[in-house]
């Protein structure tokens, strides 16, 4: 099994981290089986999976229900867990951890906008819980940079606050985190925060190769999303359209009377 000790060995070694951010355990077992360092479950799970118009509606039991079954799919690389927006922000981030630890089996939990909680970041360190701490724009964060949610894909962190960045980068790290997710770095400040810091620095949407990894929702680089059936994605497969052409065929099997793959094998009416 991945270990953090190897995560940071592996910065220092100049070898990339992977990070698949998965909701379900048929995911997370294929994740698992390519050799990603870290499984997420993501906060997003709301947005991308479930249909909710905001990221801030997922509830702590919601994503409590999701690790629990991703936690099932995982066996080599670690397992991360999102905070939902409330329990690191109302002082309640020590009891959440634990119960993510206890309840989960999560190997650390992702703290979004923790750079503002480093208090908080200390608290679970000495209960023994690694912290991947979340900072940038970020879904929880991304009002404070005047940016909307839905476009923060296509945002970027000013260069102008790279020094800024460096120091919340530094201010983790002393808090006891053991990886950082840059969200939305760009080139400028993000190379400028990898360097900075000792511990691992991933980045997800926004992020580059100017980082010690990459994190990546696995639903994103399959393709897996309406939307695609439209327009050819930029991404590693075409789930969206091998799911509307698989449905397709099945429905036409069964309209037309014909017995169905997939299933228990069953004699064809005579």
């Amino acid at each position: 099994m991945k270990t953090i000790p190897q995560l940071q060995a592996m910065k220092h070694a100049d070898e990339k981290s992977v990070c698949f951010v998965a909701w379900d355990y048929q995911m997370a077992r294929i994740a698992d089986r390519v050799g990603a360092d870290i499984v997420s479950v993501g906060d997003t799970v709301g947005v991308n999976l479930w249909g909710q118009p905001n990221p801030l509606e997922i509830t702590f039991d919601e994503l409590l229900v999701v690790a629990r079954a991703v936690r099932r799919g995982v066996t080599n690389a670690l397992l991360s867990c999102d905070f939902p927006f409330g329990p690191l922000q109302s002082g309640g981030a020590l009891d959440a951890a634990i119960r993510l630890v206890k309840e989960a089996g999560v190997d650390l939990v992702k703290l979004d906008g923790a750079a503002d909680f480093p208090e908080e970041v200390e608290a679970l360190t000495r209960a023994g819980i690694p912290v991947f701490a979340q900072f940038g724009i970020t879904p929880q964060t991304s009002l404070k940079y005047g940016v909307d949610y839905s476009a923060a894909h296509a945002a970027q962190v000013p260069d102008e606050m790279t020094d800024e960045l460096v120091a919340e980068a530094k201010r983790l790290e002393a808090a006891g985190a053991v990886l950082l997710n840059f969200t939305n770095s760009g080139p400028v400040v993000g190379p400028a925060v990898a360097q900075a810091v000792s511990i691992p620095v991933l980045g997800g949407f926004g992020g580059g190769p100017w980082l010690d990894g990459r994190i990546r929702m696995a639903t994103a680089a399959l393709g897996y999303n309406e939307k695609w059936l439209d327009a050819e994605p930029d991404t590693y497969a075409n789930m969206a359209r091998i799911a509307y052409d698989g449905l397709a065929a099945c429905a036409e099997d069964i309209r037309a009377g014909r017995q169905i793959r997939g299933g228990i094998k069953v004699p064809s009416a005579s």
